[in-house]
């Protein structure tokens, strides 16, 4: 895969990091309830609704949408973030990176195709917020493979070829979404 963004001397990496070592996956599990109720007000709102996109040509085929809460770091205009604060404040805790930030949805039977991101400088936490029944949803992340669950936070390295797959037959997956610049190796002034 294209390398799209490379900075040399970064400590050696894996497709997995233990979420437990990063404050912004604990404090995600431990706000879950709060963020699931905020992610229920969100799609209750029809308008809110209405926001889920794909984001890449990759994602519309695939089954993927995104309710874009920040876009290459920052707030959208018009956004109802009075209906998610704890989210909101919970996501600008970390230097965000990448293009987009939110909540994913994958329909049922559908699955995001193998691929790289390209860019050794930021990681991807995705907390399970809807998860199918009997961890029927999954990401592969280089050779390993995890499950979301409810509550829980799966921190990886998308340099590495990653794939997903919801295997359900009828119920979707969700996940709360947060590409970052890598706060386990680099320093304040490498990510400014």
């Amino acid at each position: 895969e294209e390398i799209h963004a490379y900075m040399p001397g970064l400590p050696p990496t894996r497709p997995f990091h233990d979420p437990d070592s990063l404050s912004l996956c604990r404090e995600l599990a431990t706000s879950f309830p709060t963020i699931l109720e905020e992610y229920r007000a969100l799609v209750a709102d029809e308008s809110v609704r209405e926001r889920f996109q794909s984001v890449t040509s990759m994602n519309y085929d695939a089954g993927w949408k995104t309710l874009v809460l920040f876009y290459n770091g920052h707030r959208i205009e018009g956004f109802p973030y009075h209906l998610c604060p704890v989210t909101t404040r919970i996501m600008e805790s970390v230097p965000l990176a990448g293009r987009i930030a939110g909540f994913n949805r994958q329909r049922p039977q559908t699955g995001i195709p193998l691929h790289s991101d390209g860019n050794n400088m930021w990681l991807t936490c995705q907390m399970g917020v809807v998860v199918p029944e009997g961890e029927k949803a999954y990401i592969r992340v280089g050779p390993e493979t995890r499950r979301w669950s409810e509550g829980q936070c799966l921190l990886y390295d998308t340099t590495y070829e990653h794939e997903t797959m919801n295997e359900s037959e009828d119920e979707e997956r969700v996940v709360l979404h947060i590409d970052f610049f890598n706060t386990l190796a680099m320093t304040p002034l490498e990510i400014e």
